[in-house]
């Protein structure tokens, strides 16, 4: 009965002021919206390949090695380690698997597809992760090497379902026939490994990464047994690599060694050359710090409104407490109504959330699905509630349970000196938040405006990157070349092992004046790589036909290599290096390039070797200015000849760079969205102060006005106390985010300054936003009509 009357009492009051509970349900349901989205996004973040049978003993072999001073890991390794691991450490490891990340044609009847997500495995590979089947046998489902497992989204697009597909027979690259033999589960989106298409690996067998120590370009997992630890086997690896690589390490001036890497750890793992989904725990912890602060933002609102509307409820409270009501009673109501409110906030964000979910997956690049019947979700909302309703409800229910009833009777109550300051502090805490994320916006802003227009050492402006990734443009890459070059509307081609921006190999050189060998970047190009990517040559000459002996002995480098090298770009000229791996005689320098960031810009520029050594991986190809949509069709057409039934997958070059910051960019329009509601619910609570503040003065006013007051010097008196936390905000908010944002710089080698202007601007911003918002209410206040203020005196 007293619960129910707590229930009536409390809704009555939410109807009977309107504006205010309408402010803070709103400020609540953005908060607590923010904490959902965030939520969701974190509980994906930490359950990455969580799911996983047997996943505590499931690990990653890395490859591990210096370069120029700094220990770096690679996840590729030979074909060859899993096999020899297994039979070396029998009883240690229970299994190993091999996994290629592949992109193939697929043929099914007339149609092609062209699948970016296929994986080569051993057959073990469905025992040793869950990934469910929906048909097939995961012990033998890979054991034919004629064999394919499609996930079932992949088996429905190609058959219209996935009992159809069952026993059909897919084309591979127009050579390999695959008979559909298992459907798996479509993989979930935390998952580190991806795929629509699984293939037994055993067609592949005699590629050089699987016959070959020294060619790596596959992942191993390993099984440990479960009386096996992590540290008792990292123990062994050293004398294993001597066993298997001890020779080649040393003819090749390589230093490698292997460490283990756990199935869960992966994804938070930073590794150089791997092509696997990988999170940033930096951006989980932005995530949720920008949830917090938005969530405090709304309960201090709650806080300040539901402080400042107790001298109105002072006669309830003091006929409550005459009428025999004990102060614990008193404080459980108005926390009940705290408790009804968050409720309320939470049906509602539940709503917005289902709204802006859409949006929210683009932003993230992946699909967040949100199911209601999990527990966790229940328990985030029930906690949500719980701890909001209580934390914002209880500084209020004491407030007003602690009333003297006599005072409170006759409506003399006063808030005093002591509330009204602690007011202000929580209006300083709400508006520090908002300046340090508007800080936080335009210095992210201002990074990647000079990331994108930064002049980077070469023309990337009408350039296409055309990937040589399959068989057919591969065997007639040259005569898609001469083809191209013939037109009149493409003014280069060239053909090479990695764009800027794109991967760039790593080898170690024997060089002229040098007993230990150097590490350097090396792009395998054609002649035209200078002309195509517009390079500067500083000394010497680029590569000519006209010196038929370019091909087998001539290099270019760039100026930080000739620096690391001990030369000046003259003396380079004439200089012999030779790649340790890839050179069967010495290599001279004609010609050094001025540097350029071919590299992301987070990174220094590294030495550079230029070789015409064949390993053509990609073409670039400049279009002239004018038609470039002429000049793709043709590029379309010569694909069409040179590689039939596949499709032409392209991106322009600026593309290609910008697709290097996509994660930066993300926190960019996260920061940008999320400041814009924090300054909003905190203007929200500054609205409803205003709003306060003028009923309370309303009789003043009135006077004021009588006395030749004018409306600009009401509303200045008005705005003057309301804006002085406004301003101490924003001079605690300078130093953390100079602080803040000046940590985050220091992840580009190259970057823009932290400047006055910033904190100035973002002081202006909210500043005039808060201006604004009182403003508003205090014109009102102003324009209104004496008489009506004071007819009742």
């Amino acid at each position: 009965m007293m619960f129910r009357n707590y229930l009536k009492t409390a809704w009555r009051n939410i109807r009977k002021n309107k504006v205010f509970s309408f402010i803070n349900i709103l400020g609540l349901t953005i908060g607590i919206t923010v904490c959902m989205m965030i939520y969701l996004f974190i509980m994906n973040e930490f359950s990455m390949d969580n799911f996983h049978k047997n996943g505590n003993n499931i690990y990653r072999v890395m490859r591990n090695f210096k370069h120029d001073g700094k220990s770096s890991a690679v996840a590729y390794l030979s074909g060859q380690y899993a096999p020899a691991l297994l039979n070396d450490f029998n009883g240690e490891i229970k299994k190993a698997v091999r996994v290629i990340q592949n992109d193939n044609l697929v043929t099914v009847g007339d149609r092609s597809f062209h699948e970016k997500r296929v994986l080569d495995v051993d057959t073990d590979f469905f025992n040793l992760f869950t990934f469910p089947l929906i048909d097939g046998n995961p012990a033998t489902v890979l054991k034919e090497p004629g064999n394919v497992v499609l996930t079932e989204a992949t088996a429905k697009k190609y058959f219209g379902s996935k009992e159809n597909a069952m026993g059909k027979m897919i084309m591979f690259d127009k050579e390999l026939p695959l008979k559909v033999a298992g459907i798996a589960k479509d993989v979930p989106s935390n998952s580190n490994l991806v795929f629509d298409i699984v293939v037994p690996i055993e067609n592949y067998k005699d590629d050089g990464i699987m016959t070959t120590w020294i060619n790596n370009g596959l992942y191993t997992y390993i099984e440990l047994d479960n009386h096996t630890t992590q540290a008792q086997l990292e123990k062994q690896l050293p004398a294993f690599m001597e066993k298997y690589m001890g020779s080649d390490m040393r003819k090749f001036g390589f230093n490698f060694s292997l460490t283990l890497t756990p199935l869960k750890d992966i994804y938070f793992e930073n590794t150089s050359f791997d092509n696997l989904k990988h999170g940033d725990k930096t951006v989980v912890y932005i995530f949720l710090s920008i949830a917090v602060l938005i969530l405090l933002i709304a309960c201090i609102n709650f806080m300040n409104l539901s402080t400042i509307r107790a001298a109105d409820r002072s006669k309830e409270v003091g006929l409550r407490k005459v009428l025999g009501a004990f102060r614990s009673s008193l404080i459980w109501q108005f926390i009940g109504e705290s408790v009804l409110l968050v409720t309320i906030s939470c049906l509602a964000s539940v709503c917005l959330l289902m709204l802006v979910m859409p949006w929210y997956n683009q932003l993230l690049g992946y699909s967040l699905t949100v199911s209601w019947n999990a527990l966790p979700i229940w328990l985030f909302l029930i906690g949500t509630i719980v701890l909001v309703g209580f934390l914002a409800g209880s500084y209020p229910a004491f407030v007003l349970s602690a009333f003297p009833p006599v005072q409170a009777l006759k409506g003399k109550l006063r808030l005093g000196k002591g509330g009204s300051t602690f007011r202000q502090v929580l209006v300083v805490i709400q508006f520090s938040i908002s300046v340090f994320l508007i800080v936080g916006t335009i210095v992210i802003t201002r990074q990647m405006n000079y990331v994108k227009n930064k002049q980077l050492g070469y023309n990337k402006e009408q350039t296409v990157l055309v990937p040589i990734d399959n068989n057919d443009i591969f065997n007639n890459k040259n005569v898609f070349k001469a083809d191209l070059q013939n037109e009149s509307q493409i003014q280069s081609v060239s053909l090479m092992s990695g764009a800027p921006g794109g991967f760039f190999d790593s080898y170690t050189f024997d060089v002229e004046g040098h007993h230990e060998r150097m590490n350097a970047n090396t792009e395998f190009a054609d002649f035209e790589f200078v002309k195509t990517l517009g390079l500067k040559i500083i000394a010497g000459r680029d590569f000519s036909s006209q010196f038929p002996t370019d091909s087998t002995n001539a290099v270019l480098i760039n100026k930080t290599a000739a620096t690391k090298f001990g030369w000046s770009p003259e003396q380079a000229i004439g200089k012999w290096l030779q790649n340790a791996v890839r050179d069967s005689a010495k290599r001279y320098v004609v010609g050094v390039v001025a540097d350029f960031n071919f590299q992301s810009l987070k990174e220094n520029i590294n030495a550079l070797v230029i070789s015409p050594t064949m390993d053509r991986r990609v073409a670039l190809i400049k279009l002239r200015p004018g038609n470039i949509q002429e000049g793709l069709n043709l590029v379309k057409d010569e694909y069409a000849k040179a590689a039939p039934g596949y499709p032409l997958e392209y991106k322009f070059l600026d593309q290609q760079f910008d697709e290097m910051y996509k994660k930066d960019i993300r926190q960019q329009t996260i920061l940008s969205v999320f400041a814009a509601l924090a300054i909003f619910v905190a203007c929200l609570g500054l609205f409803g102060l205003a709003s306060f503040t003028a009923t309370k003065r309303f009789k003043e006013i009135g006077v004021r006005k009588v006395l030749g007051s004018s409306v600009r010097e009401i509303v200045i008196l008005l705005s003057k106390d309301l804006l002085k936390p406004v301003i101490i905000a924003t001079c605690i908010a300078m130093p953390v985010g100079y602080w803040a944002m000046n940590k985050w710089l220091q992840n580009f080698a190259y970057k823009t300054s932290v400047s006055g202007w910033v904190f100035l601007l973002a002081a202006l911003i909210t500043f005039l936003i808060a201006l604004l918002t009182v403003s508003l209410k205090a014109m009102k206040a102003a324009r209104a009509n004496p008489v009506k203020s004071l007819r009742t005196e």
